[in-house]
């Protein structure tokens, strides 16, 4: 998922209780719900380096116990700073006046962090990019494939349960009201079952289109394999991909209705040349193809027919209403087919 939903996640974990069994949960869990994708640094070397690397290792039941105590760390390190900088008798009353604890329990908020983690976890494997939580034993990828990576219903959710008992607060304070209890732990609650709802909506419907691919023959043929991949804000508009030994089918599916507008598309496999073998065995060739679940290479000469650009393509992300495939690099390859070049959109990346 993209940033904002793992920083909310941590946000309503905090406020669903633990911010009122230790000081600075609410900081700690929102930061290390996110700091997963601390990974992108990866990025800084190459956009191919990168994505060999994204979701890899921080993305792990081995790798969060580390990217957790990095999280407390930071939190110590910003509690002791702004120390000097507040009167900490007035701090304790406030938190103590709103019902809060004064005093960080770091055991406790090292166990906060682990939990923000691995909600960071859960949340990507929801979407179809998937996780491979099991590296480096397996490099295996698992995904859910319920949730849209932008999913503006679990927005509405989560910002929910944070804003509503806000302004309950402010409103209690404009008649004169006051609490001597901290506020939101029920907002927050009924977040996190929000999300919890949108997911087992989506499972149900994404099991019911999964059996309906399933169920059907494709110009004659069986299907091999079959996915369903979600769309945003509609939990019965999906895009459904089945595989058959020779080609490809990708078709919207409504309201468990396969095709029901008959724009199915057939894409035939296409047949193996030196072009597509030698890319295949570039860096970003077995990158990509290690994580691509339906892939298709297509190749086309450049100015000089002996030159090639070899393009790959995962029909996961080929929507059928989109004019471009996401994540589709190109290798350039020399006459001699020597890759020359790795492209990321319209970002070169030359191969030393």
């Amino acid at each position: 998922m993209e940033p904002l939903t793992h920083f909310l996640t941590g946000a309503c974990l905090a406020r669903a209780g633990f911010n009122r069994h230790t000081a600075l949960a609410t900081l700690t869990m929102t930061l290390a719900a996110e700091a997963n994708d601390i990974d992108i640094v990866a990025y800084f070397k190459g956009q191919t380096f990168g994505f060999a690397h994204h979701r890899g290792i921080t993305h792990t039941f081995v790798g969060v116990p580390f990217v957790a105590a990095a999280v407390v760390l930071l939190v110590w390190i910003i509690e002791q700073a702004r120390r000097p900088f507040e009167n900490q008798e007035k701090r304790r009353a406030r938190l103590r006046r709103r019902g809060l604890p004064a005093d960080a329990n770091w055991p406790l908020l090292y166990g906060c962090a682990l939990l923000a983690c691995l909600s960071h976890l859960l949340l990507d494997f929801t979407n179809n990019y998937g996780v491979r939580p099991f590296e480096p034993f397996s490099y295996k990828w698992y995904a859910w494939d319920i949730v849209y990576i932008v999913e503006p219903l679990l927005y509405v959710a989560l910002l929910g349960g944070l804003v509503v008992p806000r302004l309950g607060s402010l409103i209690n304070e404009e008649i004169g009201a006051r609490a001597n209890r901290p506020r939101g732990q029920v907002g927050a609650i009924f977040a996190l079952l929000g999300v919890l709802a949108v997911w087992g909506v989506r499972d149900y419907e994404h099991r019911q289109v999964v059996s309906a691919l399933n169920s059907r023959v494709y110009q004659g043929a069986d299907p091999v394999s079959v996915s369903a991949f979600p769309y945003p804000l509609n939990p019965f508009h999906w895009y459904g991909v089945a595989e058959t030994r020779d080609f490809y089918a990708r078709m919207e599916v409504v309201n468990g209705e396969v095709d029901p507008l008959g724009r199915m598309a057939i894409r035939y496999k296409p047949q193996e040349s030196d072009a597509t073998l030698t890319a295949k065995q570039t860096y970003l060739g077995r990158v990509f193809l290690d994580w691509a679940r339906y892939p298709v290479l297509e190749a086309e000469t450049r100015d000089d027919p002996r030159r090639y650009t070899v393009r790959f393509i995962d029909l996961r992300f080929r929507y059928p209403d989109s004019h471009q495939a996401l994540l589709s690099p190109r290798v350039d390859l020399n006459e001699d087919l020597k890759p020359t070049a790795f492209w990321w959109g319209q970002r070169k990346e030359p191969i030393r």
